[in-house]
């Protein structure tokens, strides 16, 4: 039977809605933490869960807004 644990929070670590297996792979994956609120881009392989960036911390750029082509 394949192993399955839940993804902890990298910011507050508590539990998300996510769980991953043993052979899962996530690439530039956004997750969100119910608790905190905060949403941050990790990769997972193997369990290894590595944070790759917080949305948090980087400015949103609206579709149309600084568009030099019109």
């Amino acid at each position: 039977m394949t192993k399955i644990e839940w993804i902890l929070c990298p910011v507050c670590g508590n539990k998300t809605r996510n769980q991953i297996r043993e052979d899962t792979v996530l690439l530039n994956f956004p997750l969100y933490c119910p608790k905190c609120k905060q949403e941050t881009l990790i990769e997972a392989k193997k369990f290894q869960i590595t944070v790759i960036e917080d949305f948090s911390k980087n400015e949103i750029i609206r579709k149309g807004e600084n568009n030099a082509d019109g």
